[in-house]
């Protein structure tokens, strides 16, 4: 568990991270990790002095396995209410199966996935405010309904999902082998690096602080034009 910013965490989950937010109102969740790591999020929460019962919103970025496999058991335990793209959200509840893109993801499919669940809350416009605090950004590329998430505190802390990944320092494109539209996924990143924010942190790869945005902008500045 590292804290990027004042009560902002990043729990690590295998190669994934997830992310917890304490606010005033109860712990915002950024994603749940790989399937059967409920647990492990249990445990982050204690580290904080919170519980699971703390849990009031669970924020997804997207619908791949690795990002929702926790959250029809945490929303059941805790009541959170779970908030996704409308473009995502048939896929996280379970009322469309896609085949996952792939040789490598549809391997994976076959022995881990998800409980489907319901959602509570859907996100149809680009930057609104699915909860105080927290701005929207649809970020599609990766899969149609992706969203990062910019939340108000520490001038700027961007939650990117897997539209990027932070690696030494630096700014790259997210993991594009299961990703619907990888150019879209890059053209993502280049609408991120319009907004202003000092942190960013990824699905994937190591927190950026201290002017993040400018890296994102670095990333843009080499694409196609």
């Amino acid at each position: 568990m590292r804290e990027i910013v004042d009560g902002v965490f990043e729990l690590g989950l295998g190669f994934v991270n997830v992310h917890l937010v304490v606010t005033d109102d109860g712990v915002v969740l950024v994603d749940t990790g790989l399937p059967r790591r409920s647990k492990q999020i249990e445990r982050g929460l204690l580290e904080i002095r919170k519980q699971i019962g703390d849990v009031r919103t669970v924020l997804l970025t997207h619908h791949h396995f690795d990002h929702i496999g926790n959250v029809a058991d945490l929303r059941q335990r805790s009541g959170a209410r779970v908030i996704a793209h409308a473009a995502d959200a048939p896929v996280i509840s379970g009322a469309i199966r896609p085949e996952p893109k792939g040789m490598l993801p549809r391997l994976i499919s076959r022995v881990m996935t998800a409980e489907p669940t319901k959602i509570d809350q859907v996100i149809t416009a680009d930057e609104s405010e699915p909860i105080p605090g927290f701005t929207a950004v649809h970020t599609p590329g990766h899969t149609r309904g992706h969203v990062s998430y910019l939340l108000d505190r520490a001038d700027g802390v961007l939650f990117a999902g897997d539209t990027a990944t932070g690696k030494d320092g630096a700014v790259i494109s997210g993991p594009k082998r299961a990703a619907d539209d990888p150019a879209e996924q890059d053209r993502s990143v280049a609408k991120l690096a319009t907004h202003n924010f000092e942190h960013a942190v990824f699905g994937h790869g190591t927190a950026v602080s201290g002017k993040a945005v400018d890296r994102f902008r670095e990333f843009a500045s080499g694409l196609p034009q």
